[in-house]
């Protein structure tokens, strides 16, 4: 008996559940503005060295006649000025300048424009955004730990207060440090936002709604990620850009009055009692009845659960490194959610480089991921897990690699294929979470999905510093993303396919997992053997030879 006994007669997702559901998504949005706001708060437009006559306020575009007097050109097919040089009038070798006109036109006035962060500095731009993206990994860890600890509510509330609070200094920075490590907080914070609502919302929903509910999720965070652009637009100041990004998360303020405590943590927590009333106010708006007397039976801890024994010891991820096939499936499957997440967020944010314009690049980014979406929910449980991930990334690897043959003239072709990877990564980064999940034997689930989602954030981290090599060739990033995934989905082909298949629930199975029967005891066998041998006297072997070659 549990709290799935209680959802059964609820209802998987019953009225009260879709409009709690519906108000914990829309922070999904918030989170998008402060995970994308970066692309346009430290955009750096085009820019070249002030003349020495020219005032601050001189018009960026000036005639052919000074630009050459003034400009040496690099030697390429496009013929463009080296606009962090400066050819000084006592100096036959051009000089690097040490102020800068930028084009307004392009992005209205970012943070680069305010603190210089172009040509020598520009590498501030990556250290800003991996800071940011390092802020999300610390806060997926300590607001995991701490929703576990101090509940999902109170989690919620403390990291909503912390973003809106951070958001604004952020706004009001006076230099570029300040302004980076609040944007790092806010960063640790959409963890705390968005993934406990995400919790809270699956927590409440049967376990035959939950892979669309959790999909439709993030379908919430595609239109916040559109949005951006909308605010960007009209907004060219980035300061108060970054002001009008933060200021709506006051609203969520008031989910206090609107939002309950998860049942599940309660009743994990022992804390029955508040757990009844959630589940009776549940009961009363979905229009169902449960006694109290039904209620508490079905809340008893079962008498047959598992008891940790003293001494014991337990499972770790490190495990699986004593199993050859389980070692090869995870470092794959770890390979998988680096390459899905730096290219994920590498093309996010590399939409200013892709030609055309900025801000219908950004949205059409963020508008191919609601039917990257679809497409899972239609094919997930039909096609296969596998099938889904390996070709969703190898058509993101292909179309990315064929921008590397695209001539310099044919933008629309260049953001087409641009957008085919987006569309295809987004598919595959959903599919990678349940795919994954499925991978590991149960003993270590949790902590294999939580390492491969450390190696995401890895990823992540090290996107903007692969984005910032347009500088050295501007196809680059998109070449080198594409590289990773047509890799990642070639070796994901070598993984064994989870539709409809028991999972594993030791390391014993783990291994054997994939395999022809005959193949699969074959080693579960000489596995059961090893660890006999490996065990004598603890009583393990009486355990082992229950196990059958069905059973995997």
């Amino acid at each position: 008996m549990g709290y799935d006994d209680v959802i059964s007669m609820l209802g998987d997702f019953g009225r009260y559940q879709k409009r709690i559901y519906f108000l914990l998504c829309l922070p999904a949005i918030l989170c998008a503005f402060h995970k994308l706001g970066n692309v346009f708060l430290i955009a750096e437009p085009p820019s070249r060295c002030k003349l020495p006559y020219e005032l601050a306020n001189a018009s960026y575009h000036i005639n052919d006649t000074e630009m050459e007097k003034w400009y040496s050109f690099n030697k390429t097919r496009d013929k463009s000025f080296h606009s962090c040089l400066i050819n000084a009038p006592n100096s036959t070798i051009p000089q690097p300048c040490d102020e800068y006109i930028y084009d307004l036109k392009a992005y209205g006035y970012t943070a680069v424009i305010d603190w210089n962060l172009t040509c020598d500095k520009a590498y501030l731009i990556a250290i800003g955004n991996s800071l940011f993206m390092f802020g999300v990994m610390f806060g997926s860890i300590a607001f995991g730990e701490l929703s576990d600890r101090w509940g999902r509510k109170n989690t919620f509330f403390l990291s909503l207060v912390m973003q809106v609070v951070f958001g604004v200094v952020a706004s009001v920075a006076p230099e570029f440090w300040t302004f980076t490590i609040a944007r790092a907080v806010v960063g640790a914070t959409t963890s705390g936002v968005f993934l406990v609502a995400y919790v809270i919302g699956l927590e409440m929903v049967g376990s035959s709604k939950r892979m669309i509910a959790g999909t439709v999720c993030q379908i919430f965070f595609s239109v916040g990620y559109m949005l951006t652009a909308v605010f960007a637009i009209y907004i060219p100041n980035w300061r108060s850009l970054q002001f009008a990004l933060t200021i709506p998360g006051l609203v969520f303020l008031t989910y206090w009055w609107l939002i309950p405590e998860s049942a599940r943590w309660l009743i994990s927590n022992n804390r029955l009692e508040e757990a009844k009333k959630n589940i009776q106010v549940a009961a009363k708006c979905n229009k169902v009845q449960i006694p109290d007397k039904t209620l508490d039976e079905l809340l008893r801890p079962s008498s047959d659960s598992p008891r940790k024994v003293a001494g014991e010891k337990q499972p770790n991820i490190l495990d699986i490194f004593k199993y050859p096939r389980l070692r090869k499936r995870s470092l794959i499957i770890f390979f998988d959610w680096f390459a899905n997440n730096i290219t994920y967020y590498g093309l996010s944010w590399n939409t200013n480089n892709l030609g055309g314009n900025p801000y219908l690049n950004f949205v059409i980014s963020g508008a191919v991921e609601i039917p990257a979406y679809a497409f899972l929910i239609f094919t997930l449980n039909r096609w296969g897990r596998k099938n889904i991930m390996s070709g969703c990334m190898i058509t993101a690897g292909t179309a990315l690699l064929l921008t590397m043959i695209v001539p310099q003239d044919l933008q629309w072709l260049n953001i087409t294929l641009a957008m085919i990877g987006k569309l295809a990564i987004t598919a595959s980064y959903g599919a990678v979470y349940v795919f994954s999940t499925e991978q590991f034997p149960t003993v270590v689930r949790n902590a294999g999905l939580g390492a491969g989602s450390m190696c995401a954030r890895v990823g992540s981290v090290t996107a903007p510093y692969v984005n910032i090599m347009t500088h050295i060739w501007k196809p680059l990033p998109l070449l080198i993303f594409g590289a990773l995934a047509f890799i990642g989905g070639l070796m994901s082909l070598t993984l064994p396919e989870t539709l409809n298949r028991k999972l594993p629930e030791s390391f014993e199975e783990g291994e054997s997992f994939g395999k022809r029967t005959k193949e699969a005891a074959s080693t579960l066998e000489g596995v059961k053997l090893e660890t006999i041998a490996n065990n004598q006297g603890n009583g393990v072997e009486s355990e082992l030879l229950k196990l059958k070659p069905d059973d995997v």
